[in-house]
């Protein structure tokens, strides 16, 4: 072989090591721009309050900048429409909850644009919120067992709110009132706003919802909590029982919001995004923020979070079955 030839081979061989070694550069410099985090719901509330911790505290990790979009719109099926259908590079991240990864693929089955599994990557579970059943001052029950007598003595005479339709408290609500033998009417909102509005005025009897949105309420003598829904009492309200101690294992615990990326997101960049994330979760500021709003965090590895999606999914099937809260 010439001299000519064999520098030739050596130079395309150096050129072709080269351009591998910039790719491997380029994979190792992930997050090299910004990263946008859809909140399917309005700039409001304890999911939006994780998400922009997150933003803030996982993006010094990171050293770029994470914005948050708040995407309302469907009880969240919007906003994770655009996440599933965002390229899978890790630069655009989404929110889930129970409502978009749990009840919403029960409620809207077959009706969703998004497959809450197969098109996404889990990759972090954020916290935990309880939710809490409550009465306005007017119905005459103390405890959650004087309502039941309450309402299996007239049913569908009270009434309850909701966010509207289809929402985590429209399904929670009924999978209870199913399970206690009881008929309660549902009234839907257009919004948890104002349907705590009406619930406060007296509009309607009761309302179920998260903790920190209702907890002022609550204090300030508006509202009688009856019933927790989570894993445990809250600290919060210490003397409210949770659902599993009024014998009713079958609600389960409270709801839940984490991180997932567009399915098909390199393993390398979701270890990158969890690892950036619980780090963010030890800082003293983001763990007292979230401890205000009555969040328990709850970090964890994608595969737990993908379990818990899972989980939640059946949870809430077997649910539709019992309460037949499905909308058509």
């Amino acid at each position: 072989m010439k001299t000519s030839q064999r520098l030739s081979m050596f130079a395309r061989a150096t050129l072709a090591a080269g351009v591998l070694a910039l790719a491997g550069a380029a994979q190792a410099e992930f997050p090299d721009h910004s990263i946008r985090l859809i909140v399917p719901f309005a700039a409001s509330g304890t999911t939006d309050l994780a998400a922009r911790l997150v933003a803030e505290f996982a993006g010094r990790e990171l050293g770029q900048t994470i914005v948050v979009e708040n995407r309302a719109g469907a009880g969240g099926s919007l906003g994770m429409e655009q996440v599933a259908r965002a390229a899978a590079d890790g630069y655009t991240l989404g929110m889930a909850t129970m409502s978009t990864h749990g009840t919403n693929p029960v409620v809207y089955a077959g009706r969703l644009r998004y497959d809450p599994i197969k098109d996404f990557a889990p990759v972090s579970n954020v916290a935990t919120v309880p939710s809490v059943f409550a009465v306005h001052p007017s119905v005459p029950a103390k405890t959650m067992q004087e309502f039941i007598a309450l309402a299996k003595a007239e049913p569908g005479k009270y009434t309850y709110a909701s966010p509207g339709t289809g929402s985590l408290g429209n399904a929670n609500v009924e999978h209870f009132a199913a399970l206690a033998g009881i008929q309660l009417l549902h009234i839907p909102y257009k919004g948890g706003g104002p349907a705590m509005n009406d619930a406060i005025a007296g509009q309607v009897n009761a309302i179920t919802d998260n903790l920190p949105s209702a907890l002022a309420h609550i204090r300030a003598g508006r509202l009688r909590a009856l019933a927790v829904l989570g894993e445990q009492r809250s600290p919060m309200l210490p003397d409210v029982p949770t659902y599993v101690e009024l014998g009713y294992p079958q609600m389960g615990g409270g709801g839940w919001f984490g991180i997932v990326a567009p399915a098909g997101t390199p393993k390398d960049v979701v270890a990158r995004l969890n690892s950036a994330i619980h780090a963010a979760m030890k800082q003293p500021e983001f763990i007292t923020k979230m401890e205000e709003a009555g969040a328990t965090l709850i970090p964890g590895t994608p595969e737990r979070f993908g379990e818990q999606i899972g989980e939640a999914i059946q949870r809430y099937q077997r649910a539709a079955k019992i309460a037949k809260f499905q909308v058509e």
